[in-house]
């Protein structure tokens, strides 16, 4: 079985095209087979998206999928600009014609294995992250995020309660030395965590 966090998966192409609306945000939005949620937005996404404060600066979703959090985030907030990152090639194309199609000029997306391909600091970092990839691949992202946030910036993630949100949520502490549970529905967790000034 292949995972949507593969570099570049072989499943045949099935482009199809869903409509994301939420608060004043409303997308258009290419998926494919080979990418997370290419059916519909799942749950997790839309919560994250939606209890996001106002957002400024330069912004990273890491491991955006085909985009929906990234564009949402760059509609919803003109003073920002959105970093997409994902390992999976077929997500990036997708999230760049995304960009495209919905005509969003201050948004972009990039290759980047994690942080591997990241050269810039950011004033929040977004992400639903592949928690099925388990805690050896995403806890490093959470432990690196720390080196790629502004002074004042904020890590944000939507995880599952039954996926490990209380066990995420210890580890943001032992990184950051902080963790707000900013919102919980519908068995999700948004974690929240500030690098100090």
């Amino acid at each position: 079985m292949e995972h949507y966090y593969t570099s570049n998966p072989q499943t045949p192409h099935d482009i199809r095209e869903i409509v994301f609306s939420t608060g004043n945000v409303s997308l258009k939005l290419y998926t494919d087979a080979g990418v997370f949620s290419k059916n519909k937005v799942d749950y997790g996404s839309e919560l994250l998206i939606r209890s996001l404060p106002g957002l400024s600066g330069d912004i990273l979703d890491l491991g955006c999928g085909y985009g929906v959090i990234g564009l949402s985030i760059a509609l919803a907030n003109p003073e920002t600009f959105v970093t997409m990152a994902d390992l999976n090639h077929r997500a990036v194309d997708l999230a760049l014609k995304n960009v495209e199609r919905n005509h969003i000029p201050n948004a972009s997306a990039q290759i980047s294995d994690g942080f591997r391909q990241i050269d810039d600091r950011f004033q929040a970092i977004v992400s639903n992250p592949p928690i099925r990839a388990g805690k050896k691949v995403v806890y490093p992202l959470l432990e690196q995020s720390m080196d790629y946030l502004l002074p004042g910036g904020a890590l944000y993630l939507v995880i599952r309660k039954k996926q490990g949100a209380k066990s995420a949520a210890d580890k943001l502490r032992s990184v950051f030395g902080n963790c707000e549970v900013r919102n919980k529905q519908g068995g999700y967790w948004i974690l929240e965590s500030k690098k100090e000034d």
